[in-house]
This record gives C-alpha cells, structure tokens and sequence, in this order.
C-alpha cells in the first residue's frame, strides 16, 4: 500500500537557488493530500565535499597520487591545510552568514589561490571601493573553482560545480558509456549516497521520483536510482524531468530499467498521480497509466492510457512547496563580473511559472512540438499574486524568477497591476520576446511593479536569419525594446545564435556588428553566444529542404534521441567563429573594445561588416506616431495628488497638484478648469488601492483620446503640443503611463 513519496533533485546543478520541478510536484502533491518530503541531493552532496571534513578526505585520496599531479593541482595539494582551514568560513559566507568575513577574503593573504586567480588584475573597476561583499563573493567562487579542478584532475574527472558527467548525456544515442561507467563508483557518487542512504532509511518512502532537468544529471539521477533497486528493492523509483522529455521519447534500451522502474514524459503531475493511485491498489495495473515508460514480458513500454484528461492545468497545480528544504544553506557565486550575469548564481530566488508552453511557439530552432512548447496554458494574474503573496510569506524572500519559456507580455501587464494594486513588493525577473507590445510604459510600469532584468532572444542578428528562425522581430525592433527596457532601469541579457543554417560568414560577422553596436549604444548588459543544434523536435529537423541541410545517416542506440548531426549545404563554416565570437562578447560585457575593429576578435581573415554604423542609434531615437498613442490607456503609478487654490492679488485664483513622491515632491501649476480635469485623471488611472483593477482590468479604460475630449474645450493649441507642455511633461515623468 502506497503511503509517501521522496521527491530527488540529483547532483550537480547550480547551488544558489532550489531547482523547480520538486518544488512544483510537492505544490501538486498537496492538494491531492499525498504525503511527500523532498531533497536537494545536489546541494547536500556540494556542501558535504567542500567541509572541512570533506575536503580532509578528498586530500587524503589524493594523497597516493601525488607525484603525477600537474603543476596546479600540486599546488592545491601543498596548501592543503589553508584549504581545510578556510573552507568552512567560505561556504558560511556564500550562505549569507559571516557577512563581517568579506574584507578579510578580499585579503590576498587569506585564501589560498591558484589557477583561477590568474585573471584577477584589476577588479576595482568592476567592483569599486564598497563593493567589498560582491568582490569577495568573486574571489569565494574563484577559490571554490580551483577545488573543483582539482577534484576534476585527481578523483573525479566527471565533477563539475554545476553539472556532473554530462558529456555522458550529450548525443548519448546508446546507452553503452553510461553504462560502462555506472560500473565504477566515484569519490562524488560515495558521497552522494551515503547522504541518500540516510534520507531513504528516515523517511521510509514507497516511491522516489527523481528529477532529471539537464544532461549533467543523468549520470548522479541513474546511480541513484540503481543504489536504491539494490539496497532497497520494495521502494519503487520513477524518473522524468527536461532531459527525459527531450531526449528519451524513443527509449527501448532495457538496461536502463536497471536503474528505474517508470520514465514519465511531459508534464510529471498526472503521470506521478496515477502511478500512486495504481500503489494503491491491492494489486498493480498499468490500465491508467499515463505518458509511462515501464518494462513488461522483458520488453520497454509505453503505456498512454487514454482516459480523457492528459494534463492539470496550470490553475489546479498548487502552489510551489519549499518546505523541507534548508533555504539558508544555498549558496551565492559570483563567476562572471556583470551585473546581469551574475543573476543565474548570486541570490536565491523563488522560482515560479507564469505560464505553461510558450504564447509564441513558432521559433523554427525549438521543440515547438513538445508539449513544454506547444500547449499554452496561462495562469490568471490573480492567481499569480495570490501564490506570490503564499510563497513569501512561507520562504521570507521577496525575490523571483519567473522561468517561462517566454513570459506572455500581457500578462506580465496584468500581474504589474495587480501587484501594485495590493501593494505587494516584489523583486522579479524573467525570459521575454523582444516583440513591440513592449513600450517604453509598459517597460516603466513592469519596472514600478520589481522588475529588474530580462533575458530573451536576439538570436542571429540578421533580419533575414530572423525571418527564416520565425522569430517575429526584427533587428530594429529588439533594439527599440531593448532600449526601452534599459531606459526603465531594468538590466537586459541577449541570447544570440551563430550557425544557423544558410548563414553565411558576411551574416555572421554583420550580427556580431549589431551586438558590438547594441553595447556602444548600452542598451543591454550582458549576451551569451550558443551555437546552433539541431534538434529532432524542431520544425527544422522536420523540413530539412526548407532550411538546406542535409541530416547526417545514424543508427539510433535505443537512448537519447534528440541532438541530430547534419551538413549546412549553404551556410559558411560556422565551427570557426566560436572563439572570437565569445572572447568579443566577453569584452563588451566588460565594457572593454567596442572600438576594435572585428577582425582583432579574430584569428584568420573575416569579411567587413555591411552594417551601417549607427542602425541601432537610429532605431533607439525613432519615434511612435501620435495618433497611436491616442488609442493608448492612462495609468497612474505615482504619488496621491494633492489640489490646492491659490488666490492671485487680483482677485483671479489658480489651481496647483502638488504630488509627493518617494524621492521628490512635484508641484505642477494650471488654470482650474485644466487643473480639476487632470485631477479626475489621476484618480480614475491610479493603480495602487483602486477597487475598480481586478487583475489588471479596470471597469472602464480611460484612454489618451479621453483626455484630449475631456480637455480640448480649455486649451488654446493643438492637444499634441499640450501633451508637450510643461505640466504634461512632468505628470508623465512622475507616474503617468500610456499602456
């Protein structure tokens, strides 16, 4: 009889915040009243090898290697007993605590450095005279890093800070070298399970489901679930997860049922249900269950009942659970010196789904034909705000990453205003589009609600690689949003593209131009560039001959069945650009060579850029024609006003709003009738304590093309150059939004 469920996030993914998936499942479990704990195995098993403890054993298996160490890790072997002598203060550092320690690591003569110090010249520009605490947490990680060479070099060569063995998961068509290396325990898989071991004997659960988001977790994910079919055989173990969803949606290898008994895909929340209602019974049946992998007869099935309902809705799935988790050990990195990058490690933010699949969904790169993609299912902004306000009240932390695929732009508008509306404080970030429904209001009221930064997708920065992606944007176009975004105060990431097909090397080297100029012009903080992969799910794997490939012959392996390998029949040779691509990226990030010519990024002749030099400067400095903005709502994100007469010495009086801000007091001057109108204005568009916003909908909009009926009558010029008056200037400055 089924009575409770363990809940696995398996090493090694980044320590700084708790990765969704239990968090969501756990949410789910609840409102079906199942009894379920969770853990963050990948944390436990990093805070467990570097302790003091940990690092004293890790120094000791070393011990019999020494004399075959190169140069670094002979050097980390030699200072040993700093590195024991440190390691707990750092880890209590990068939880938060000994905050007293950050000038004492900025110290040279406190931590003991090696390889990863070497780029450490001149940080006080980055960092500055009172950024002691970011500059410590920089050399913390710094010194966290070089230890994980080490480990790397000598006891474990799949360890990585953040993923662990993932070249096994890579383009793993046969399961073979998984295999063959689940045969060999590790140092880190010892430590692992020894942590696993004690969770399972205290908690005694029916089912452990482990999560499998990313390719380095497969390995951690299946030597777990083999540890417990040998150890504890009644204990029945499940996996599912991103990679699973993506990759194994062909699987027939049998030997990877050694180290499972079910691979759920898609959505885990129904799939996990009805595998526990089945425990429930006296006697298990398949009958009902859904999106399952299971052996039977010796043989892999599928097993996809079809019962009427497919999925939960994003409205019936609970609220994201963090208990059981030990929220104050999470640890905050600084790897990279920007203030946008560093959001992915530094900081432990709640993590939350706005909506389910992408509202977009017709990116030619992406699985647009996975359920992750293809089904859109938003949640109501109410009910956002509702699970937002549950969430902190249960962490204490106000911070939130909003992991959509791409986060619906009108209803991050409706969660602005609802946000605002009860006075809920909040920081957030999150994935966009880089699509025209962002204007610079929008983007000021986004900003008024907690937004901080955005990452979306530039991608190839060519309107015709954009047009063949089906991205709907255009160069002109990001860079308006863009600019938008950064004139709000809100940090702007770009993820870009090189390889796609038919690109050529003039449109590769015209896209780094746009990204050279969209860093001169500072209107996005950070970028990464990825190379294209093409992808069995993808709209270009499904119509090779639209996008001049031909895909590469292979055998599938029974396993993986996601990356394809195949020939650009017409594109330049993209594998060369990699390294000059990313060393100018990582410069401009840095604020450094935005006027090298491009060929210096790179080490072999390129052709020179047919990019105007000051497209992005014209595109951020056009305008939107009036009669559009006629069509526009007013809202009001600023102070109460306050309407004052002030009598004149002839006897004629006139009217003042005086309107306090948080750092300012404005007082704007007109005549009555014009000072009564934009009065009513103000109280009929203000957001915050307005009964009449529910989620985001006033009874009745209040437009542009309202105001200039209502003030027309009073005014002498043209309701255009009143809007360029003074008075409006400033309203529009202090909290006056056209959405």
């Amino acid at each position: 009889m089924f009575e409770r469920i363990l809940l696995v996030t398996p090493p090694l993914i980044q320590p700084n915040t708790p990765y969704p998936a239990t968090l969501y499942l756990k949410g789910f479990l609840n409102t079906k009243n199942v009894d379920s704990r969770q853990i963050d195995l990948s944390l436990e098993t990093l805070l467990s090898i570097f302790s003091k403890s940990g690092l004293e054993q890790l120094f000791k298996e070393v011990s019999t290697k020494k004399d075959y160490l190169s140069d670094n890790a002979l050097r980390i072997y030699s200072l040993s007993l700093d590195y024991i002598s440190t390691i707990d203060i750092v880890i209590s550092f990068l939880q938060g605590k000994e905050q007293t320690m950050a000038q004492m690591i900025c110290d040279d003569q406190f931590l003991p450095q090696a390889s990863r110090f070497e780029n450490t010249a001149d940080l006080y520009s980055a960092f500055g005279e009172m950024g002691y605490r970011d500059k410590a947490r920089h050399y913390a990680t710094l010194y966290i890093e070089d230890l994980c060479d080490f480990i790397t070099e000598t006891v474990d060569s799949k360890f990585g800070f953040s993923r662990y063995a993932e070249s096994l998961g890579r383009c793993a068509s046969s399961f073979d070298e998984i295999y063959d290396t689940l045969k060999r325990e590790s140092f880190t898989d010892k430590v692992m399970l020894d942590i696993l071991d004690k969770h399972i004997k205290e908690y005694n659960p029916d089912m452990v489901a482990i999560s499998i988001p990313f390719p380095g977790n497969l390995y951690s994910a299946l030597r777990c679930g083999g540890y417990i079919k040998k150890r504890f055989p009644k204990i029945k173990v499940e996996m599912g997860g991103g990679f699973v969803n993506t990759e194994l949606r062909s699987l027939s290898d049998i030997r990877v049922f050694e180290f499972t008994d079910f691979i759920t895909l898609d959505d885990g929340e129904l799939p996990l249900l009805r595998l526990i209602e089945a425990m429930k019974q006296t006697e298990f049946s398949t009958n009902n269950l859904i999106r399952t992998f299971l052996v039977d007869d010796d043989k892999v099935k599928f097993m996809n009942c079809d019962t009427g309902k497919s999925n939960v809705t994003m409205s019936e799935t609970g609220t994201p659970d963090y208990s059981d988790l030990s929220l104050e050990s999470y640890l905050s990195l600084i790897d990279v010196i920007n203030p946008m990058h560093k959001l992915w490690s530094d900081g432990r933010w709640n993590k939350m789904t706005l909506a389910h699949g992408c509202y977009w969904g017709k990116c030619s790169f992406c699985d647009c034909s996975l359920d992750y993609i293809s089904r859109y299912d938003p949640l109501s902004a109410k009910i956002i705000v509702d699970r937002i306000q549950e969430i902190v009240q249960k962490t204490g932390e106000s911070g939130f990453h909003f992991v959509d695929e791409a986060a619906p732009p009108i209803l991050l508008k409706e969660m602005a205003l609802e946000l605002l509306n009860r006075g809920v404080n909040i920081t957030w970030w999150t994935n966009v589009r880089f699509e025209k429904t962002y204007t610079a209001d929008l983007c000021r009221l986004l900003k008024a609600s907690g937004c901080i930064a955005v990452a979306g997708g530039l991608e190839v920065a060519s309107d015709r690689i954009l047009k063949l992606i089906n991205k709907g944007v255009t160069v002109e176009q990001v860079a308006k949003v863009a600019h938008s975004f950064t004139e709000s105060g809100i940090m702007v990431h770009a993820y870009l593209m090189y390889g796609f097909p038919s690109q050529s090397e003039q449109e590769t080297i015209n896209s780094l131009e746009v990204v050279r100029q969209l860093f001169e012009c500072k209107i996005v903080s950070s970028g990464f560039w990825h190379r294209f992969a093409l992808t069995a799910h993808s709209p270009v794997c499904k119509d090779p001959d639209r996008f001049a490939i031909k895909e590469n012959e292979s055998d599938f392996g029974g396993f993986a069945d996601n990356d394809r390998f195949y020939n650009d029949l017409h594109g330049a040779k993209h594998e060369k650009f990699g390294e000059g691509l990313r060393k100018s990226l990582y410069n401009y990030m840095h604020d450094i060579g935005l006027d090298y010519p491009l060929q210096d990024w790179f080490s072999f002749g390129i052709p020179k850029p047919q990019v105007a030099k000051s497209l992005i400067y014209k595109a951020i400095n056009s305008r939107e024609s009036f009669e559009n903005l006629l069509k526009r709502e007013l809202i009001w994100i600023g102070g109460e006003p306050i309407k004052r007469e002030i009598k004149k010495r002839n006897g004629k009086s006139i009217n003042q709003l005086i309107i306090n801000n948080r750092t300012d007091v404005v007082e704007l001057t007109e005549t009555s009738d014009i000072c009564n109108i934009l009065y009513d204005m103000i109280y009929r568009c203000k957001i915050r304590g307005n009964t009449k916003y529910v989620s985001g909908i006033s009874d009745k909009k209040y437009r542009l093309k309202d105001l200039q009926k209502d003030i027309e009558p009073y005014i002498s010029d043209s309701f255009c150059d009143f809007c360029n008056t003074e008075i409006m200037t400033d309203l529009f400055q202090t909290g006056l939004l056209l959405i």
